[in-house]
């Protein structure tokens, strides 16, 4: 990998927040390297997030399974929003969970975490989701003009792709990342084609409008492997389409 290519660009921010972060006590986690972070104020950044007009116009949401987005997913089943969440690495045929706040058996936030939701939540195929009014990333880095880094899997990317192709993401479709005030940095991100961008950076104590942030048109192959498309049903079931 060549010392200045974006992904080993990407990388170094990563360390510098993750170690920020560590040095601010400002996580739940014993260690933040390798993750989205569990960071301290989640709940607060979440209220923040449901205090907007666009958070209470939407009943559709999409949102990453992460700790530090449990609060916006239970806040969004207890609002009687509809709330998918992706299933781990998109292994499945049926790649996103529906929580469906009208048949929940369970308590909103207990429906919410990740372990539970698998357990008791439908999957449904990508073509089976509503239109979506509100999509929420988790990032370990962002910056204010939207470019956004999560932990080098790649996977939100991708739903965001097989979202878009479906007509799932519109124009009015909004995206957000709710993290800690020490992942806002003023690093400049370096950007890929199929990197999603954020409409909105919402931490515990600010909301950050984000000017023209980037779209993916759809699913970008010359980025993907084949090893990448085979493990991905709903991606190879489209490579051929």
């Amino acid at each position: 990998m060549a010392a200045n290519s974006p992904d080993r660009a990407k990388q170094a921010v990563r360390t510098q927040v993750w170690d920020a972060l560590t040095a601010a006590d400002a996580v739940h986690d014993p260690s933040v390297h390798g993750r989205i972070p569990h960071f301290k104020g989640a709940e607060e950044a979440a209220s923040r997030l449901a205090g907007l007009s666009a958070w209470q116009r939407a009943s559709v949401v999409k949102a990453v399974p992460d700790k530090a987005q449990l609060p916006v997913r239970a806040r969004a089943l207890e609002e009687g929003k509809t709330v998918y969440m992706a299933v781990p690495k998109l292994a499945t045929p049926k790649p996103f969970y529906l929580l469906d706040p009208a048949t929940l058996t369970v308590p909103p936030l207990e429906a919410a975490a990740s372990r539970t939701a698998a357990a008791i939540a439908p999957t449904v195929e990508v073509d089976a989701l509503r239109p979506l009014d509100l999509i929420v990333l988790g990032s370990v880095a962002v910056n204010r003009d939207g470019a956004r880094i999560g932990k080098g899997a790649g996977y939100s990317d991708i739903e965001f792709a097989l979202l878009t192709e479906a007509g799932l993401v519109t124009p009015e479709t909004l995206v957000v990342t709710t993290v800690h005030a020490l992942q806002v940095t003023d690093i400049p991100i370096p950007t890929t084609a199929h990197d999603v961008g954020v409409d909105l950076i919402v931490t515990p104590h600010e909301t950050i409008a984000c000017p023209n942030p980037h779209r993916p048109s759809g699913v970008d192959w010359s980025a993907l492997t084949a090893e990448k498309i085979a493990t991905i049903p709903a991606l190879a079931a489209r490579q051929g389409t």
